[in-house]
């Protein structure tokens, strides 16, 4: 009997010690897969419906401007495709929750994986959504030459006056964003901005000058993605490579004797009229680490109910004073 007893006491140990070894994330993993796959669902659908915002701004500044620039009708058409589920953003969030589904290897640990759950969930809440959608609806209004206004953000002029910021040329508040293109080293050494396909027309249109990292770096304008999404709407690994890419710079320039603050330090100022949730979204990622274990490790690379955000801008065409 007291042998017994004593397989019993060992089995009874065992299976604590199983229970206190399993990883906590894995039952959260389990629960929010679906309520991040819903959320990405809603998404899609609140965009098929003409729900989300700026998704129909859009779509009306895309009809206004290929009136009055119809030579540009294939890239307005590209950036058209921000409003829809074909757009770069909506489609990064799918490759995302695939890269779990189908890839959990790549992440170094069961919260990593949780973690981006969460960051994927919030990124397709419709107003977040919406906010992010600012940058290419302010694009397109940048390219009618002050015909159409700015949402969710002041003037040009303003915001590079507010930020002592150079002037990157039409489209700029796309740059350092890996759904419209990339940071690519040259000859020299120095990171240079390279557009993704179509998006390659903003250069060739516009004459905008070559984009060097060391020069946006310190003085970049004010963008939704790079002061107030960047975290949301970027895989960790895009994340590492950023912030690996400002931490070389920053060597470079403290080995010429010079000073460099990271581009992502201090956000930019230049919002207006944004959701609560961005604000929300920006306290937190000033707590995320970037630098996650997922991060590290990963080599992949890719590019609630609803309700209307507020904004100052009218949905018709009328400039404001």
């Amino acid at each position: 009997m007291a042998g017994m007893q004593h397989i019993k006491y060992a089995f009874l140990s065992l299976i604590i010690f199983l229970v206190g070894c399993s990883d906590p994330f894995e039952e959260k993993i389990k629960q929010q897969t679906p309520i991040t796959e819903l959320r990405i669902q809603q998404l899609a659908d609140a965009l098929t419906d003409g729900q989300v915002r700026n998704a129909s701004l859009i779509h009306q500044y895309a009809e206004k401007l290929q009136q009055q620039k119809p030579h540009l009708t294939q890239l307005i058409n590209e950036f058209n495709k921000d409003a829809t589920t074909k757009g770069p953003m909506y489609l990064s969030l799918l490759d995302r929750l695939a890269t779990i589904k189908n890839q959990p290897s790549m992440f170094a640990s069961k919260e990593d994986i949780f973690n981006e759950l969460v960051n994927i969930y919030l990124a397709a809440d419709p107003v977040l959504y919406s906010d992010a959608l600012s940058d290419p609806l302010n694009v397109l209004a940048d390219m009618s030459d002050g015909i159409l206004p700015r949402v969710n953000s002041l003037s040009k002029a303003q915001s590079k006056q507010a930020n002592n910021a150079q002037d990157f040329g039409t489209g700029e508040q796309l740059i350092g964003n890996p759904s419209y293109g990339s940071w690519t080293q040259g000859s020299n050494g120095m990171s240079f901005w390279a557009w993704y396909g179509m998006y390659s027309m903003m250069g060739d249109v516009f004459g905008s000058r070559r984009t060097s990292y060391n020069d946006w770096g310190r003085s970049r304008n004010y963008s939704y993605y790079n002061d107030y999404g960047r975290t949301r709407y970027s895989s960790p690994s895009q994340l590492k490579k950023q912030n690996d890419l400002d931490t070389r710079t920053k060597k470079s320039f403290q080995s010429r004797g010079q000073k460099y603050n990271s581009t992502y330090s201090k956000s930019r100022t230049g919002s207006s009229s944004l959701s609560k949730q961005s604000s929300t979204a920006q306290t937190s990622a000033k707590r995320f680490s970037t630098n996650s274990s997922y991060a590290k490790k990963s080599s992949y690379s890719k590019s609630s109910s609803f309700r209307n955000s507020k904004s100052t801008t009218s949905r018709s065409f009328r400039r404001g004073k």
